[in-house]
């Protein structure tokens, strides 16, 4: 599910800048999810080993509410040790009888994309990988995901379990996301669980160091800026490569306060190859377009009067209207120079306004009675990929100052001279038509 402030297309000027060489893409804030580009971003598509990431956020999930612990021992189910013991599939051998902590399983999980790695800890969350991927589906579905399926933990071809893939699903059946729903996860991730951008930015780890079974990782995400294709601010997040997926990428970048979110799927050269180089390259367009049109700006600062509402009228108070104000500004990514084509738009609390838009005393100042939200006035998409994403850029409207409710005597008075001033308006209604 994605949510618009505006209907409209993707402003043309991405479209005509960037042309991603890849199946499915899409490019969003970090901050807000707000949409910039994208390129069939609802189609299903598969995504390989950036289906990690859902394992990431469940292990993380899982540690945060304290039903795993980092110092939490694993020896190797016969699924996990079989599997480990294939280097053609990215993997860090275990032993059999091995005990691994869960934190360096998540390393290599995150740094290498080790596959045995990811499977042990789904078997540690969930019991059974099987019971893991029910989880998976049922967290995509509460983080507002649509257009998924996941048969796995690892993001491998169930073939690749010979035969001892999770139950219920297809002995050649991957994973399926569409652009969107991938960005969504990531931007989850990263704002639910920010501390996984210091392991995915980590280029270079050794596991089990010291002992005789030690390994060298190097991270396959290659844009970190110490690796082959370094990309300055690049920290995260996840690759994914198999055959069916093709070279797939989940990026973000930080820079000057900025960051965004990337994907590619099954990207490729200008000759129409798929390849390590391929995804970057595209990764890097988007990314180069972002940092360079676009910046952050205070659409809307704090104790801002919206015009023409500045005060809403009140009943029942020593004084008949409160001044209100917005209780801390509103910051967006917008493109370079559009700042004055957004437009700040009010909404009053239904529950706190009767049908004449007034509001009952007493009040408190700095009690909400609304929000101010933004809207662009060209008419251009403003498209979020989630709710929460959305609500960052909408900030509440509060009474600027106490009303104290009137006592009877006053309220009794206004109503008596409110009763004749009704009576003395018909009357001179009645004379001014004797003389029409």
């Amino acid at each position: 599910m994605f949510f618009s402030l505006f209907a409209g297309a993707v402003p043309a000027k991405a479209e005509a800048a960037l042309n991603v060489n890849a199946d499915g893409a899409i490019l969003v804030d970090g901050e807000t999810g707000k949409v910039l580009y994208e390129k069939n971003a609802d189609s299903v598509l598969g995504i390989a080993s950036m289906t990690k990431m859902m394992t990431e956020y469940l292990l993380l999930d899982a540690v945060k509410k304290g039903k795993v612990k980092w110092t939490q021992e694993y020896t190797p189910s016969e699924l996990v040790y079989e599997n480990s013991q294939h280097r053609d599939l990215s993997n860090v051998p275990l032993r059999a009888d091995g005990k691994y902590k869960i934190r360096e399983l998540y390393e290599a999980m995150a740094i290498y994309s080790a596959n045995a790695a990811t499977i042990a800890i789904a078997e540690v969350i969930g019991g059974s990988e099987t019971n893991f991927v029910k989880m998976m589906n049922a967290k995509a579905k509460e983080l507002g995901l649509k257009d998924y399926k996941f048969v796995n933990s690892s993001g491998l071809n169930n073939r690749d379990y010979h035969g001892q893939h999770p139950q219920g699903t297809g002995a050649e059946e991957e994973n399926v996301m569409s652009s969107r729903a991938v960005a969504t996860l990531a931007f989850h991730l990263i704002n639910d669980f920010p501390d996984v951008i210091k392991t995915a930015s980590t280029p270079r780890k050794i596991f089990r160091e010291g002992t005789d079974d030690q390994i060298k990782m190097d991270n396959w995400n290659w844009m970190l800026p110490e690796l082959t294709y370094g990309y300055q601010g690049m920290d995260g997040l996840k690759t994914g490569t198999t055959d069916f997926a093709g070279y797939c990428f989940t990026g973000t970048a930080t820079r000057d306060g900025k960051r965004f979110i990337t994907v590619v799927q099954n990207a490729k050269d200008a000759s129409g190859q798929g390849g390590y180089k391929a995804r970057f390259d595209e990764t890097r367009k988007m990314m180069d377009y972002a940092f360079s049109n676009y910046s952050k700006e205070e659409l809307v600062p704090k104790h801002y009067q919206v015009k023409d509402h500045k005060a809403v009228p009140v009943i029942k108070g020593k004084e008949n209207q409160v001044k209100i104000y917005t209780k801390s500004a509103i910051d967006m990514v917008v493109l370079n120079g559009e700042k004055k084509n957004y437009k700040p738009v009010l909404v009053l609390d239904k529950k706190k306004i009767n049908k004449k838009g007034e509001l009952t005393a007493p009040i408190k100042k700095g009690e909400k009675v609304g929000y101010v939200t933004i809207e662009p006035k060209n008419g251009e998409k403003v498209s979020f990929l989630t709710e929460e994403g959305q609500k960052k850029v909408q900030v509440d409207v509060v009474a600027a100052q106490d009303v104290e409710k009137a006592n009877w005597f006053v309220l009794m008075m206004r109503g008596i001279g409110n009763f004749f001033g009704d009576v003395w308006h018909g009357i001179s209604s009645t004379v001014k038509g004797w003389f029409k």
